[in-house]
């Protein structure tokens, strides 16, 4: 295989482009099942080819009736179209030793706007094309609402945010009955808002074989130095959900061992969950934690409470913003402001504001002081927890109206404070490690929406208030939080 020279750092995130090391490729490719005779296989986002060079070796190597393979790849950047086509080269002289027939057809196009014509279905245009088997590493960028990515995808119905999950979604269409895909993608996609859609689609279209995750987030993409949390997964197309599915896990290093276990496809999809999460069970502490969190029925809803976004978007209200309080202003709470469980305000020395101006255009962004339980949208890897609540308790901060700021979630009850014990509970339940490791079972990064707080179960009230009646302060250590949960749950079975 030809060796390139690394493009530049910012030439690769302009195309989203991250390649796969051959271990990985290695891995994928023997994820798949049996194969038909003639193999059509699609490379979409081929880079320098190391997934099909991958799949090839692993048909050459063994006997897998396999008589034929016939290779489309797409690739968009030309400065790596050299190294595709001696990987596609050198494929043909591997096949051709194990008595393998192999053609290929490189495309030197863009796979999103080509694919969404032709599964358009323009009568006087040329029909997509169909596979038995694809193997993908698609690019991963965001796509604008109005972008040329986006109204392509919107076509053919698909409604995505990502490039990757836009491929994804193309690929499936392509795949014939039967048809094979394993892919590796960030996780993302398990969870959130914005990837529902995409959600309903794959689950609607591909049978969910196997889910893979490695155990550091740097594992996948080492020589790229991309911190970001990937799966691989095997899916087949067909509308019907296997009973049980593997999930494995890996260091991600050559070599490295590799485990693995059988899971219901409830536990991994929750037949009434209308978001569709993904819950990929991939530590001994997430099983145990679905079991508890199982026994819990409250919905924030029934108990009276609901979670919104922070209000207070700052570059949108910067000529209000002020460094220091001031007469006229009201605090601005930050994620800066969290100090061992309750708002440490002002902050002089944060790089933050500490203050917004309270006039009329400020008003409808500011809230009623009161008990409020506050939430990071993002934590940094170095947090321990993916959940991290914090309690704004007026008593601390003396002030009619607060500002809360966009990168955190606030708990309230119909736009005003929480009762205190309420609101003391949901702190443990919200801090304890059950919440953290079930919460790791559908969310592979550090952004925490609403969306993913109002679908958790919850205790019951009573159970919430008598927590938070028992708390005396909240700089509890982690051992006495969990504590604290685990009695009151376990006692009320």
């Amino acid at each position: 295989m030809k060796v390139i020279a690394v493009d530049p750092r910012s030439r690769k995130e302009e195309l989203g482009q991250f390649l796969t090391s051959p271990p990985v490729a290695g891995f994928m490719a023997s994820i798949f099942g049996p194969l038909p005779s003639i193999v059509r296989l699609l490379d979409a986002g081929a880079g320098a080819g190391a997934l099909t060079s991958a799949f090839v070796s692993r048909l050459c190597e063994e006997d897998h009736g396999v008589r034929a393979i016939e290779t489309t790849a797409y690739e968009l950047d030309p400065h790596i179209l050299d190294a595709l086509s001696a990987t596609m080269r050198e494929c043909q002289r591997r096949c051709k030793k194990a008595g393998i027939r192999f053609t290929f057809t490189i495309h030197a196009t863009d796979f999103i706007q080509e694919m969404s014509v032709r599964l358009a279905g323009d009568l006087f245009g040329k029909g997509p094309p169909e596979f038995d088997a694809a193997i993908a590493n698609p690019p991963y960028r965001k796509i604008n609402t109005g972008s040329p990515e986006r109204r392509s995808l919107r076509s053919v119905g698909v409604e995505t945010s990502n490039l990757y999950t836009g491929f994804i979604a193309l690929i499936q269409r392509l795949l014939v009955p039967g048809g094979q895909l394993v892919g590796i993608t960030p996780r993302s996609f398990c969870n959130g808002p914005y990837f529902r859609p995409f959600r309903e689609d794959f689950l609607a279209g591909m049978e969910l074989r196997r889910i893979h995750v490695f155990e550091s987030r740097k594992a996948a993409f080492r020589e790229d130095s991309v911190l970001q949390e990937n799966i691989i997964f095997h899916a087949v197309k067909g509308r019907k959900q296997p009973r049980q599915l593997v999930v494995s896990s890996s260091s991600g290093e050559l070599g490295g061992v590799i485990s693995e276990a059988s899971i219901p496809f409830v536990e991994i999809v929750h037949p009434q969950d209308v978001e569709k999460f993904i819950h990929i069970p991939s530590a001994e502490g997430h099983a145990e934690a679905k079991e508890a969190m199982g026994i819990l029925k409250s919905t924030l809803a029934s108990l009276g409470v609901t979670v919104s976004t922070g209000r207070v978007v700052d570059f949108r209200l910067k000529s209000a913003l002020r460094k220091e309080a001031e007469s006229g202003t009201v605090p601005l709470l930050y994620p800066c402001h969290f100090n061992h469980g309750t708002v440490n305000w002002p902050k002089p020395e944060a790089r933050k504001p500490n203050a917004i101006v309270d006039n009329d255009e400020t008003r409808p962004w500011l809230v009623p002081s009161g008990v409020y339980l506050l939430t990071k949208r993002f934590t940094s890897k170095e947090e321990r927890r993916r959940v991290v609540a914090c309690l704004f308790e007026p008593e601390l901060v003396e002030a009619e109206w607060i500002g809360i700021e966009n990168h955190l979630n606030y708990f309230h009850a119909s736009g005003h404070g929480l009762d205190r014990s309420l609101a003391r509970g949901l702190f443990a339940f919200l801090n304890s490690t059950m919440v953290d490791q079930y919460f790791r079972r559908f969310s592979g990064h550090t952004q925490v929406n609403a969306t993913d707080i109002r679908t958790l179960a919850y205790p019951d009230r009573h159970i919430l208030e008598a927590m938070g009646s028992e708390m005396k302060a909240l700089d509890l250590s982690q051992d006495e939080i969990d504590q604290l949960v685990s009695r009151h749950l376990h006692g009320n079975r």
